[in-house]
């Protein structure tokens, strides 16, 4: 909802300003610097990044119009969940949950979080590193600098289709010149007509720079800080699951390794003590 009151600000305000100058809307409108511009860019974007990433960011870009999965609910679950995986490892010892963690979809405690299933990200992560607590090989600061490791390498693969729209941006500006420069090359070419035939070439390449300009800084820039910003809440989601484990791992009582996650939680989702209390005991009725 913010990415499409952002674009109607952006336009409004620019398309707006210039017409209480006086210019005429028709004066914007020139498909052939859309073609140059959007199509170059798209060129470029496509010579610069793998296969993989260019789907991934061209993906990555409807979900901007809605808002990010890795809310309050979802963490709610989240901690609800760890707390069940906890209570019955510590009630009926660790190799009771090694079913549960080998098949999630056929897991009553796992069926019971379905915004969590949908996420297999965060099943495998939880999955896996359930199954080396169960096998006991590693201690806990061996796990947690291989989790460490893990999350990094996941945080660079997330990171990747921000980085490659922010390429984008930053050569839009450049692809906008490009095509006032071809404007200009056709106003050569009419030099001995009217004046009022070469003002309205000249126009038409200006509006080539400023087209590569608003796109730039007013639409793909900030897509690209935007998806930033969802690699980061994914960023923080697993470090919660992260803190949750080794402190399981560390000795903790379940309630007591739910409290570390929540408080790692950030600020605007981290509900009080006494409603995820309330939330976990819902789960288990």
């Amino acid at each position: 909802m913010n990415v499409i009151v952002g674009i109607i600000v952006v336009l409004g305000s620019v398309i707006g300003g210039f017409l209480m100058a006086g210019g005429q809307i028709m004066a914007l409108i020139h498909p052939n610097e859309v073609v140059v511009i959007g199509g170059a860019a798209l060129g470029a974007f496509l010579i610069s990044n793998p296969a993989k990433v260019s789907i991934a960011a061209l993906k990555a870009i409807p979900t901007l119009f809605g808002g990010s999965k890795y809310g309050k609910p979802l963490y709610m679950d989240l901690l609800a969940l760890m707390y069940d995986l906890f209570s019955k490892s510590r009630k009926d010892g660790l190799m009771a949950v090694e079913a549960d963690i080998e098949e999630p979809a056929n897991s009553e405690i796992f069926k019971k979080y379905p915004k969590i299933m949908k996420d297999h990200h965060v099943i495998d992560f939880i999955s896996d590193y359930m199954r080396m607590i169960i096998g006991g090989s590693m201690n806990a600061f061996e796990l947690e600098a291989l989790m460490d490791s893990d999350l990094e390498t996941h945080h660079h693969h997330a990171a990747e289709p921000s980085h490659a729209l922010t390429r984008v941006a930053d050569g839009l500006p450049g692809f906008g010149i490009v095509a006032a420069v071809l404007g200009v090359v056709i106003t050569m070419s009419h030099i001995g007509g009217p004046p009022a035939e070469l003002g309205a070439h000249i126009g038409a390449a200006l509006v080539g720079t400023f087209l590569g300009i608003l796109a730039a800084y007013g639409f793909v820039g900030p897509m690209a800080i935007l998806l930033e910003h969802r690699a980061g809440g994914e960023r923080q989601f697993f470090a919660c699951i992260k803190t949750c484990l080794m402190a399981s791992v560390q000795g903790y009582s379940p309630q007591v390794a739910v409290e570390f996650g929540r408080k790692s939680m950030p600020l605007e989702f981290r509900p009080s003590f006494q409603e995820l209390e309330e939330h976990v005991k819902g789960k288990k009725a």
